[in-house]
């Protein structure tokens, strides 16, 4: 479930029941009332909370910043090739020019010349690159890319994940997002 990210709207951060994010971009954020029912629900565990409650009758809670599921989800092997998995894996850079605007994606062979829509055969690339490509060969076109298209794991779209982090991250979530960064002594 998507939600809007901000302060305000007070969502949870889903860690799996290893304690790591079910998705690193996007970031696994439940909404508040989500949150709630999975509480009531028994299915997780709640590790932080904001300062904040709700509240009715005979009943208050502080609202949840950070739950664990109960039980483990697999995470998927292979990622879903779609148009934004093939901007992820190139960086949300066009592969012949560096540009991170008005992206599309291209077939390097062509669909013309036999081309295949495969994670082998498409990359992230600007629209004046894409149409001054065109139809033509890398090599015809003189425009090769600049790291070679490839079936990504999901190690490592969670690797590019973390270089584009949300424009909202509260201080509760950090210590289960970055697992590499520095402790404090």
């Amino acid at each position: 479930m998507t939600i809007a990210v901000s302060p305000q709207s007070l969502p949870a951060l889903v860690l799996n029941a290893d304690y790591r994010p079910l998705s690193y971009y996007p970031l696994s954020l439940w909404s508040w009332q989500d949150t709630i029912k999975a509480v009531f629900l028994d299915r997780v565990n709640i590790i932080a909370e904001y300062d904040y409650s709700v509240c009715s009758p005979s009943f208050s809670m502080r609202l949840p910043s950070v739950v664990s599921l109960k039980t483990y989800v697999q995470p998927t092997r292979n990622p879903a090739f779609t148009r934004f998995n093939v901007f992820l894996r190139d960086k949300f850079e066009c592969q012949y020019c560096g540009s991170r605007d008005d992206l599309t994606f291209d077939h390097v062979i062509p669909r013309a010349h036999g081309g295949e829509t495969t994670w082998e055969n498409v990359v992230a690339a600007c629209s004046p690159c894409n149409l001054r490509k065109g139809s033509k060969l890398p090599r015809e076109a003189a425009m090769f890319p600049a790291q070679k298209p490839y079936r990504p794991t999901v190690q490592d779209l969670h690797n590019n994940g973390r270089l584009f982090p949300p424009n909202y991250l509260h201080e509760s979530w950090v210590d289960y997002l970055y697992w590499d960064s520095e402790l404090q002594p």
